[in-house]
């Protein structure tokens, strides 16, 4: 994907898409001053790229009773390689688990997990994630509230670097 040179459309209609990924491909088209035909086609494009990875509904985690929202700060015992991707795969069969960032520095991995309460994490914690393999330590933060959650990229700060190196 980073050998892929992305021409100004290209970056519009990911911008356009990542803002609404549900507008009719003749809208997307007028949005970025092409046809309907040709624009498809550069999404196609994209989608087979990898600069597209899939659309998704943004739900109200809270609304549907997912009151918890909680970091878990992990640190392994080995961070050789096998170790790291067997503790993400581990991850990914955790269905409280969703994120997972391996980290430089101090803690290996942050998750962001959430739940429908809070015995339902200390469950997890308790009998999952502590008790996995290699797992050393696991420290948690509860989410009080979030100031922000912006999915995707800033595509307008993009734009600035690729104008000023123009």
């Amino acid at each position: 994907m980073a050998g892929h040179k992305l021409d100004a459309i290209d970056r519009l209609i990911l911008a356009e898409l990542q803002a609404d990924g549900r507008m009719t491909n003749v809208e997307l088209a007028r949005r970025v001053g092409i046809s309907a035909p040709p624009c498809l086609r550069r999404v196609r494009t994209l989608e087979e790229q990898g600069f597209i990875q899939g659309y998704h509904a943004r739900v109200d985690a809270r609304g549907l009773g997912f009151e918890v929202q909680v970091f878990a700060m992990v640190g392994l015992q080995s961070q050789a390689e096998t170790d790291l991707s067997a503790f993400e795969a581990r991850c990914r069969s955790w269905p409280l688990v969703r994120e997972c960032h391996m980290l430089n520095g101090e803690v290996d991995f942050v998750l962001k997990c959430v739940s429908p309460d809070l015995s339902t994490f200390q469950s997890f914690l308790t009998s999952e994630l502590t008790s996995a393999p290699n797992v050393a330590s696991v420290k948690t933060s509860l989410v009080i509230r979030c100031a922000k959650d912006e999915p995707g990229v800033p595509f307008d700060v993009l734009e600035d670097r690729l104008a000023r190196s123009a």
